[in-house]
């Protein structure tokens, strides 16, 4: 298989999983076993392409970030979202995924790990439908503060891949009381800075290992990656308005069986 071609594919696979309830850490672990993508390389391009997916979510939220980013908007304000919303909601995933990179790197990242993280993502996904009432906050501009560190606390299952930072994050946003697509677009802004740094983190480590020669499929893969993300955030705002995450749920279920059979069970 072509270099063209496996961009590509794991361009489309990150972009559509970046930000849906599915696990994008988990597909793409799967994804690069089953086309034979790994090593240093592999590394490389796939901080990439997630810088990729980052940006859709840049382009989509811009006026939410610029308002945020006002000089009247750094203090705390009733009724808005502001910059200590964002750090409340990043700050407890940062500490926690700085202090145990490492670990979480070496013995997590396996195939048989991300089913299991597939399955409990799920679970909690379903639980959460079922439990949550009738949302208090219906838009992301009524979150409040301790209810975006809680957000935030939810996040922390997401170091676990195939767990979901959405999936996570959205489900500790029901779970709270948050409306579906309010916790949809708290989850989305939040990612922004915290796939930055994590990308920065990874990126400084891996940068020496990058040739010119592997620019073209890199350049692929992000254009690809940011397009399809763009695309799948707008589609699943639209989903939300009129449907749950059960069905996301099941998705996981069916992928954790398939990937089970393919690594273990032929």
């Amino acid at each position: 298989m072509s270099d063209t071609v496996v961009a590509v594919i794991l361009g489309i696979v990150e972009g559509v999983t970046e930000f849906l309830p599915v696990s994008s850490t988990g597909h793409m672990i799967l994804a690069g076993h089953m086309l034979d993508f790994g090593g240093e390389f592999a590394s490389v391009f796939e901080v990439f392409i997630q810088l990729g997916a980052i940006l859709s979510i840049l382009v989509l939220y811009w006026d939410k970030f610029v308002h945020m980013l006002r000089p009247r908007k750094l203090s705390i304000r009733r009724g808005g979202l502001s910059l200590q919303h964002v750090i409340a909601g990043i700050l407890p995933v940062l500490l926690l995924g700085y202090l145990l990179h490492k670990p979480i790197k070496e013995y997590l990242f396996s195939p048989f790990t991300v089913i299991l993280g597939l399955i409990a993502g799920g679970i909690l996904m379903l639980v959460a439908e079922k439990a949550a009432g009738r949302p208090v906050v219906r838009s992301v501009e009524s979150i409040t503060i301790k209810q975006a560190f809680w957000v935030g606390l939810f996040q922390i299952l997401s170091l676990w891949p195939g767990f979901s930072r959405s999936g996570s994050t959205i489900s500790g946003g029901l779970l709270l009381g948050l409306s579906r697509t309010a916790a949809a677009d708290f989850s989305f802004i939040i990612a922004v800075p915290l796939m930055s740094v994590a990308c920065v983190y990874d990126l400084l480590k891996v940068w020496n290992k990058l040739n010119v020669g592997d620019l073209q499929m890199i350049a692929i893969g992000f254009i690809v990656s940011f397009v399809i993300a763009y695309l799948s955030v707008v589609w699943f705002l639209r989903f939300l308005n009129k449907s749950t995450l059960a069905s996301f749920a099941y998705y996981r279920f069916i992928l954790a069986a398939v990937s089970y059979y393919y690594f273990f069970a032929r």
